[in-house]
């Protein structure tokens, strides 16, 4: 094992999953360093928890200059920092150049900086449809987008690392993460908070196609936990470890659980148009992480549900007011509806 405290740098920390990473590893005594540029990330998910031990640069990670100089004296990188899935189907190039090229970049600034360990962390979407079940790290790599193949791609190069260089490298693969602080807007909206702002406010759930594709939902807290964990265990070093709940859930399944955690049994669910690229079965078999890192998933869907609810409630904003973010087709999403 690493030693107990670290001095740690996440990319992508103000956002979504990166947030409570951050929350995790201060938690455990840690120094931490967060890069974000607050394109996806925000401020307020961090600003509560900044401080001396806790700090923020606004860097883009595609700038190796600035890199090169946060990781002075760094321990451990966990590389988060990525532009996601319905983003690459309308700007597929500078998808490739933030989750790939820069994480090539970024791996070799790592090294030269003498970094301990790097983890990086890609997605489910590498997989594309589940061809078998559960997914195993061993399941064939089809990913279906740009994204997909994006991480499948920073993947690989982290993975090269250590082959070439023996460098202390880990990839984790999160499968879908809920819970406080994820994303409902622009091309960055997912289906959970998109489900539960719109049943809160009296509006129908929209699902993609007929509804029957299933997903792996895993509270963040978990997620998190599964990542943090790969940092410090000396037995993931040149691993690639799913972070999964080991639950399979259709879409359909989930608007109903999202209408009876918010005790609305008349809440409609429609049926549009497929997404382009969407993967249509992903269901995690997380047997390695738990036996390389001791994860164990703690948060079942119902009790995560609910639990964002309750974040929604005590947040100071009506679920009519943050659905003025909310795009629903948001492939095809335009520059200024995602961050205007």
């Amino acid at each position: 094992m690493a030693s107990d405290t670290q001095r740690v740098l996440v990319t992508g920390g103000a956002g979504f999953i990166g947030s409570e990473l951050v929350r995790q590893l201060a938690a455990a005594g840690n120094e931490v360093l967060i890069v974000d540029n607050l394109i996806n990330g925000r401020l307020e998910n961090i600003e509560d928890i900044l401080n001396d031990r806790v700090r923020f640069s606004e860097t883009d990670i595609r700038d190796e200059q600035r890199l090169a100089t946060l990781l002075a004296g760094v321990n451990v990188v966990y590389h988060l920092a990525c532009l996601g899935v319905r983003h690459s189907i309308h700007s597929p190039h500078e998808n490739h150049e933030v989750n790939a090229t820069a994480s090539l970049t970024l791996l070799s600034l790592a090294r030269a900086a003498d970094v301990q360990r790097f983890v990086y962390v890609s997605s489910s979407e590498v997989y594309g449809t589940a061809r078998t079940v559960p997914m195993t790290e061993q399941h064939p790599t089809y990913p279906m987008t740009v994204y997909g193949s994006s991480k499948l791609s920073g993947e690989c190069y982290t993975r090269a690392f250590h082959r070439t260089y023996r460098y202390p490298t880990v990839v984790v693969r999160p499968f879908n993460a809920y819970g406080p602080r994820c994303h409902h807007e622009g091309d960055s909206g997912e289906v959970i908070p998109k489900f539960m702002l719109r049943c809160m406010a009296g509006k129908p759930m929209i699902a993609f196609g007929d509804g029957t594709q299933t997903r792996d939902f895993t509270y963040v807290s978990d997620t998190a936990r599964g990542i943090f964990l790969a940092g410090t265990n000396d037995d993931a070093i040149g691993k690639t470890i799913n972070i999964g709940s080991g639950e399979e859930t259709s879409i359909n399944d989930l608007a109903a659980e999202i209408a009876r955690v918010l005790d609305k049994p008349g809440a409609e669910l429609v049926h549009d148009t497929p997404r382009p690229g969407d993967v249509l079965r992903l269901y995690a078999d997380s047997t390695q992480a738990h036996e390389l890192l001791g994860f164990q998933p703690q948060i079942t869907l119902h009790d995560g549900l609910a639990k964002l609810r309750d974040w929604y409630t005590g947040s100071g904003r009506d679920a009519e007011t943050l659905l003025a973010q909310e795009v629903t087709h948001n492939w095809l999403v335009t520059e200024s509806e995602n961050h205007g």
